[in-house]
């Protein structure tokens, strides 16, 4: 890992191999190099669920309206495994339906976390902060996306920042709902576990994209 940040920075011209004759460094240089820096764990602040919930005012959503949007979304997701709806309203019961404000941090970056949210209506923008203060926008999350998938698999750090853009109605599953789904409804855990890799994989491709890209600037 250090040598790959090594060589990005010397691609960007912002290691000591490289003489630009600027004092501030190429932007994706810095983007690239920060962002697969390996930080240690254990002084992590965590965030469970139920603290986030409490700190930024999230409401319960009705249950029934919450599924039917779930289910109007993810009936028609290319990522997702085809289910029936009556697949859908049972794994509904697995998910939290809440209502959140505007300009609300639903994930912290560098935070340990144990869920992952589902939009079902409003937009979410996904924020890398950089050591240096600046916020880098990766995306705009969107009805039908997913944020923290990653953390929810492996209870490791979040990679972004997530604000909410807009008031949502988001649908929330944890570590011990997606265990419990898992073990009572195996069919179903397993076409969530499906959709999460196909939408890692997904990701994973863009930025082995976009790294190309870089590394391949003469």
């Amino acid at each position: 890992m250090k040598k790959l940040i090594d060589k990005l920075k010397v691609k960007g011209g912002s290691g000591p191999a490289a003489d630009t004759g600027s004092a501030e460094p190429d932007a994706d240089s810095r983007f690239f190099s920060t962002m697969f820096q390996e930080r240690a764990e254990e002084n992590l602040p965590q965030a469970t669920w139920r603290e986030r919930a409490q700190r930024i005012g999230a409401r319960p959503y009705d249950r029934e309206r919450g599924a039917q949007k779930f289910a109007q979304l993810w009936g028609v997701d290319r990522y997702a495994a085809s289910l029936s709806p009556q697949d859908l309203a049972r794994m509904s019961q697995y998910l939290e339906f809440v209502e959140v404000d505007a300009n609300q941090e639903i994930i912290g970056q560098d935070e340990l976390g144990d869920y992952m949210v589902i939009v079902l209506g409003g937009s979410i923008a996904v924020d890398r902060i950089q050591p240096w203060g600046a916020r880098a926008r990766l995306a705009e999350a969107r009805p039908g996306d997913m944020l923290g998938e990653m953390s929810l698999l492996d209870a490791g750090s979040r990679f972004s920042a997530c604000t909410t853009l807009t008031p949502c109605v988001l649908a929330v599953v944890d570590a011990q709902g997606l265990d419990r789904m898992i073990m009572q409804e195996p069919r179903l855990g397993l076409a969530l576990l499906a959709s999460l890799a196909r939408r890692l994989s997904l990701r994973l491709r863009q930025v082995s994209a976009r790294l190309s890209a870089l590394l391949s600037r003469g």
